[in-house]
Order: structure tokens, then C-alpha cells, then sequence
């Protein structure tokens, strides 16, 4: 519930979102020196006065401190298994601990103003400041978590102004509330500004792996997934069987949104473990995991002749059924990718999506198969027709 709350603050891309976390969780060197500089000063404090009160801060303080510096060095070793819902939980994690940590700063100038110790609050003001300027320097990260911490600092050091009869310590305490607005503007241009230029750097890193029409992965991203395969797997190449005449007849938009319904049904049959990519022009690719053996053929074929009986089926164009049809080669991978070079499986699917398309066209053809009467048209051939 709690986590689900603070998602609405978080990126809607999990990839920039997990990105600027870990951006967030590099802040090991700011974090120790703040924290062993304010555990120093707070000692230092209880030391001077005996005072009780600075006691049990400097506790506070400590504790706060070394469970920041702790879940720092976690983050860092555990990040590459976190999934998405992980991450969410480690930013607002980090909020809990920036927010302590800021609650036992202000607690100690509120000590020093309550007790009149201006030497105390000299030196608890300047380490609450030296840890809001840290804290600025990751206002463009995640503002929502700095406005949250400064507050928790700010807050106490404001109501021990307020407290004091002298003017200006009630001035001082109406400053630092001024003060915490603009760091809110800042912090939110600054954020903007920052996510702009991710957001920015993913789009063009996805233009360069993904098909603009479709939104599958283009070539390149194909190729660069099949290149972290391993174990067994199958590639599947289907090429439509009569897609230029929905061109011809009904024009390039028709014909682009027939290719993005495509992708659609392609991307149902891959799954959650497989993935669909635009060659170019009307040649798709299918790439998913299978089990070894003979188990593992029987998915690979099942697979494409799953796709074939998709696109078989009527597509809507401006309402109107429109029918195609498709022809699938496929290879099945069953050794590690080095035995198998990526140049070669590519070829040996096209050799067998081009013996299925000698054969006719509208069936899967796996690699290397010489019966015909084993692999007739499991779909329509290609045509068009109007309800």
C-alpha cells in the first residue's frame, strides 16, 4: 500500500526510474562525510555541556548514520537481481533514511536554541547546512525525496526559532521557511530539466533497437537479444504472403496499419519469454526458449505454425476483413550460441522460410525438412475479402 502510494511520485518508465535510483544510491562519499562529520560535532556538543539531551541525539544521529551507510553498500550488491517493484521500495527506503537522518540533525539545533547554547547552535546550524547543500546536489534526481528530508530538517531548527522571544531568531526561523520554498522551485526545475535529457537519451537509444511503426525491435535489437541467448532456443522467420496487394488496393496507411496488427499477434505468440522484431519491409522474426530435446522441436514448430494460423485470420482495415497470409522458416538451437554464430542460424532460417515459401506459401517449415506432405498450408492462402 505504502509502496504502491509513492510509485505516483516515481518515473511511469522503469528504466529511467531504475536509473535515477541507482543515481541515488552513488552518493557513498557525500553520505560518510556527512555523517562521521555530524556524529563529530554532536559528540563534541555532549562533551562540552554534558548535557543529556545532545546525548541522546548523538545516538540518534549515529545510528541513522550507519544505517544509511549500510543500505548504500546493500543497494550496491544486490541491485542487478532487483525487479521494478524492488526498486520502488529502495527509493522510498532511501527517503526513510535521508528523512531520519535530517529529523536527528534538526533535533540538534533545536536542542542548542532550546537551551540557549549559541556556540551549539553555531555548530548545529553550519552541519545542517553542509547536509542541505549535499542534499541539493541530488534535487535534479529525485526532489520529491530532498524536499522530504529538508523539511525534516528544516522543521525543528524553525519551531526552536519561533520558540525564542529575541525578533530574530523568529526572522531567522521565517528565513529558512522562505528558504525551503525556493529549494522547492529549484529542485523541481531542476528535476524537469534532468528527466528531459533521459527521457531524451532513451528515445534515441530505443530509435536505434526498435521499429518506429510497429514499436517491435528492429534489427539491431534482434540481433543483440540473440546474441545474449543460451541454452534452447528456436528463431523463427515469417515473411506475409500478400501483403503488397493491401498495399496496391487500399494505399500505405491500410498497409502500415495492417503491419502494426501484425506485430500485435506476433507479440501474443512469442509471450513473456519470447520476443517478436520487424526485419523490415514484411519480414518478422520470432526468438524464444524452448526445452531441450524433442520436447523442444515439437515447441518450436508449434510455435510457428501458431503464428501462420494468426495471421491467417481476417484483419480489420477501416472495418473492412481484410486477409493475408504468412509463411514461417524455423531453426532450433540447441547448443550454446559461440557453436552456433549468429551469420549462420540467420542463414539457416531463411533457407527455410524460403523452402516454405516454394512450398506455397501459408505453412512453418522447420530446418532442413524435405517431406512437403508433412507441412501443408496450415492457413489461407493470401487474398482479400470484404464482408
Amino acid at each position: 500500500m505504502i509502496v504502491s502510494l509513492f510509485a505516483r511520485l516515481l518515473h511511469a518508465d522503469p528504466r529511467i526510474r531504475r536509473e535515477l535510483v541507482e543515481l541515488l544510491y552513488t552518493s557513498m562519499p557525500q553520505v560518510a562525510a556527512i555523517g562521521v562529520t555530524s556524529v563529530t560535532g554532536a559528540v563534541a556538543l555532549t562533551l562540552i555541556d554534558r548535557d543529556p539531551g545532545y546525548a541522546t541525539i548523538s545516538v540518534f544521529i549515529l545510528i541513522t548514520a550507519v544505517a544509511r551507510v549500510v543500505s548504500l553498500l546493500r543497494y550496491k550488491a544486490r541491485a542487478a537481481q532487483f525487479t521494478d517493484a524492488d526498486v520502488v521500495r529502495w527509493e522510498v527506503l532511501y527517503c526513510v533514511g535521508a528523512s531520519a537522518f535530517s529529523l536527528a540533525l534538526g533535533a540538534l539545533s533545536f536542542r542548542a536554541l532550546w537551551l540557549g547554547d549559541a556556540p551549539g547552535a553555531w555548530i548545529a546550524f553550519g552541519l545542517s547546512m553542509s547536509y542541505c547543500v549535499g542534499m541539493v546536489s541530488r534535487a535534479a534526481i529525485r526532489p520529491w525525496i530532498i524536499l522530504t528530508a529538508s523539511a525534516m530538517l528544516l522543521t525543528p531548527t524553525i519551531i526552536a526559532g519561533l520558540l525564542r522571544p529575541e525578533l530574530a531568531y523568529n526572522i531567522g526561523a521565517a528565513m529558512l521557511v522562505l528558504f525551503w520554498l525556493t529549494l522547492r522551485e529549484a529542485s523541481k526545475h531542476l528535476s524537469a530539466a534532468f528527466t528531459e535529457r533521459l527521457e531524451a537519451k532513451h528515445r534515441l537509444s530505443r530509435q536505434a533497437t526498435h521499429d518506429f511503426l510497429t514499436g517491435l525491435p528492429n534489427r539491431a535489437g534482434f540481433l543483440a537479444a540473440l546474441t545474449e541467448m543460451s541454452g534452447s532456443f528456436t528463431l523463427v522467420a515469417i515473411d506475409l504472403d500478400g501483403f503488397k496487394p493491401v498495399n496496391d488496393r487500399h494505399g500505405h496507411h491500410a498497409g502500415d496499419d495492417l503491419l502494426r496488427q501484425v506485430a500485435e499477434r506476433l507479440k501474443a505468440c512469442a509471450g513473456t519469454t519470447g520476443i517478436a522484431a520487424r526485419f523490415g519491409g514484411d519480414e518478422f522474426m520470432l526468438l524464444k526458449p524452448i526445452s531441450e530435446g524433442p520436447l523442444g522441436r515439437e515447441e518450436a514448430l508449434q510455435l510457428a505454425r501458431a503464428a501462420v494460423l494468426e495471421l491467417s485470420m481476417p484483419f480489420l482495415l477501416s472495418e473492412l476483413p481484410v486477409r493475408i497470409g504468412a509463411s514461417a522458416g524455423l531453426v532450433v538451437c540447441d547448443g550454446a550460441l559461440a557453436a552456433n554464430p549468429t551469420a549462420q542460424l540467420l542463414e539457416r532460417v531463411d533457407q527455410a522460410l524460403y523452402a516454405a515459401k516454394r512450398s506455397g506459401g501459408g505453412c512453418a517449415w522447420p530446418e532442413a525438412s524435405q517431406d512437403v506432405s508433412e507441412h501443408k498450408p496450415t492457413a489461407t492462402r493470401a487474398g482479400l475479402s470484404a464482408a
